[in-house]
């Protein structure tokens, strides 16, 4: 297991001299990572090699503060892991890896492979909070900046952008193109679905089956793009989220012609369907073989499982997280399908990235509707079996369906908020409810304001619900302008084309700049823009505290305060107005009655009543 990674090695152009009994054939065909830094947290890497019987070869380094700590190989002749340490003080610069021949007395040296320690960048990795407001990007379908890279030749898929589930030509480049217009509509943070080379046959466009973990796909632009990208959101005050995968790669990924070890993949490489059931990992009653089936069973066969057992395979999967941290700078990750993988190799995961980035953030994906479920892999959460981990937060699958119920679904007691309000009230089960990220919808599920009927005073209350309560708030993208996939809910469907990204192809539609948008999007677009402007600055929603009222009738009220702020939301889903008695809310207003809409900037309310409008969403800034 590495418990400590460090210093690496830039690949370049290899030069080398094929031993004599490998004919005239380069014989590394694959070096993992291609590069790493001086002066890293972790002093421990591993350099995965694949290569013609590489095996065979002894690797000597001979560089100053640089040693080969230990080699191990795989279950056949073209695998070699070599764990090099690195001293705190060694210098940057390029050293060689000498291959000798290890079945020559002489130890003849057959061949060199050139590596580069680099200096590490002087810049601060900080995590997002819950001051950001993150916008959620399917990259193929945002914007095509580069109409240049839609086709690669030799890769599987080309441009199809008349099938939902083809590629659509999104790219990086039409994603750095829009940063001013994500930043103008108050947006803080960036998550991208996947961007690594998925070199499929098929629905290669939403990147969940990775065919090469250090190598962003070709049609989306290049390692150097995604970093430029990075350090323009930078330069603008935003932060980028990478979304990754531990569980499963692609089925044509280069390793699954020659797995480097037998149990690489689950199941033996056979493919074998995932029972789907996460309950089974907490379920004292489990059988073992459910417990087997769902852990170790795959996706789809497109995606091989990947055993996180083997510790080749944890090391390499460690060790490429910390390599992208690093590459890029970045601020988060999303981690897809996080109960899939190994528990045990989620905390040693999420513990070695923590421990090396401690102002880094984290959030997993455990798509349950139970916050038990969820609170398990929480870290300083105290489980009954003794299971620790250090992931910050999770995606809050059921803050979502709860509030969903509320607006779709007849309360027959008292108010149509109270599944919100006793979701909320299960917070006690989580270390850190605050650290969880909350949404409206995502790219697995059809778009808000499909679920919320198309009725923009409903996808009004959702945006000013998350963008005001608890946790650290996420939108997907075309949200601001009322995206709908009503009548097909295809995934392909749901990640449909940001209107105005393509417009080489002459879209008619510019959300970007809102040309062509019915006058509903156009208003909701502009009260959205000035509901996450404000939410900038406010503190209250920052980190201040939460406390709700129980719901009355149509209405639910709750603040957030902190020393600077205070806030008070009310969502009406009524269509008749209401009067609230602002002496029920004195524990927090302290007889205070004036309030000031945070958006426009009317003063509302007189004496000791406020009327509320039906189907309202007030933010007010409470005065003294």
């Amino acid at each position: 297991m590495l418990k400590r990674l460090t210093s690496f090695l830039a690949l370049l152009p290899l030069a080398l001299a094929a031993p004599a009994n490998l004919a005239a054939q380069s014989f590394i065909q694959h070096l993992d990572p291609p590069f790493w830094w001086v002066d890293m947290p972790v002093d421990t890497i591993q350099i995965m090699v694949h290569g013609d019987r590489v095996a065979q070869l002894a690797p000597v380094v001979e560089y100053p503060g640089v040693k080969v700590a230990r080699v191990e190989h795989g279950d056949g002749p073209n695998y070699a892991f070599i764990y090099l340490s690195v001293s705190s003080d060694v210098q940057p610069g390029t050293l060689a890896i000498q291959w000798r021949d290890a079945t020559n007395r002489k130890g003849k040296t057959v061949g060199r492979t050139a590596f580069e320690l680099k200096p590490r960048v002087e810049r601060s990795i900080n995590g997002y909070t819950a001051a950001d407001a993150i916008y959620l990007i399917t990259p193929d379908r945002f914007a095509n900046g580069n109409p240049a890279n839609d086709e690669i030749v030799g890769m599987k898929e080309g441009l199809n952008r008349a099938d939902d589930h083809g590629r659509h030509g999104g790219d990086v480049a039409g994603i750095r193109q829009h940063l001013d217009y994500l930043d103008e509509m108050g947006f803080t943070a960036v998550w991208l679905n996947p961007i690594l080379e998925n070199d499929q046959p098929r629905w290669s466009y939403h990147g969940y089956a990775t065919t090469d973990y250090y190598r962003v796909d070709r049609r989306f632009g290049s390692n150097e793009e995604y970093k430029a990208l990075v350090d323009a959101a930078r330069d603008r005050g935003m932060k980028v989220i990478m979304d990754m995968i531990t569980n499963h790669c692609g089925s044509e990924h280069w390793w699954m012609q020659e797995l480097p070890t037998a149990d690489w993949i689950n199941n033996g490489g056979i493919y074998t369907q995932t029972t789907h059931r996460r309950t089974t990992l907490r379920d004292p009653y489990a059988a073992q073989v459910d417990l087997v089936e769902f852990s170790d069973g795959w996706f789809v066969e497109e995606m091989p499982d990947l055993n996180q057992r083997q510790p080749l395979l944890s090391d390499y999967l460690i060790q490429n997280t910390l390599w992208w941290i690093e590459y890029l700078g970045l601020s988060g990750i999303r981690m897809d399908t996080y109960p899939y993988s190994d528990a045990s190799f989620m905390s040693d995961w999420s513990c070695a990235v923590m421990n090396a980035y401690p102002d880094f953030n984290i959030c997993g994906e455990e798509w349950s509707l139970n916050p038990a479920v969820l609170a398990y892999w929480q870290r300083d959460k105290k489980n009954p079996d003794g299971y620790t981990s250090c992931l910050p937060g999770l995606l809050d699958f059921p803050l979502h369906h709860a509030f969903m119920q509320c607006m779709t679904e007849e309360e027959t007691w008292h108010s149509d908020w109270v599944r919100l309000y006793e979701m909320l009230g299960n917070d006690f089960l989580y270390a850190h409810p605050e650290d969880h990220v909350i949404f409206p919808d995502n790219h697995d599920m059809s778009r808000v304001h499909t679920q919320l009927g198309d009725d923009v005073r409903k996808t009004r209350l959702a945006a000013f619900f998350f963008a005001t309560t608890r946790g650290i708030p996420q939108f997907y993208y075309g949200t601001e302008i009322l995206m709908s996939n009503t009548g097909d809910d295809s995934h392909g469907n749901i990640r449909s084309d940001f209107p105005g990204g393509w417009e080489v192809n002459g879209d008619e539609v510019n959300g970007f700049i809102a040309v062509g948008l019915a006058e509903e999007a156009k208003a909701f677009q502009s009260e959205f823009r000035a509901l996450l402007n404000w939410r900038r600055n406010a503190s209250a929603v920052h980190e201040g505290t939460l406390k709700h009222y129980v719901p009355d009738a149509g209405s639910y009220v709750y603040f957030r305060e902190s020393t600077e702020q205070t806030i008070m939301v009310i969502l009406n889903q009524g269509e008749a107005s209401e009067t609230l008695d602002l002496s029920r809310f004195d524990e927090v207003l302290k007889g205070r009655r004036v309030f000031v809409d945070a958006l426009t900037g009317a003063i509302v309310g007189q004496d000791g009543e406020l009327e509320v409008p039906g189907w309202k969403a007030w933010v007010l800034d409470v005065r003294d």
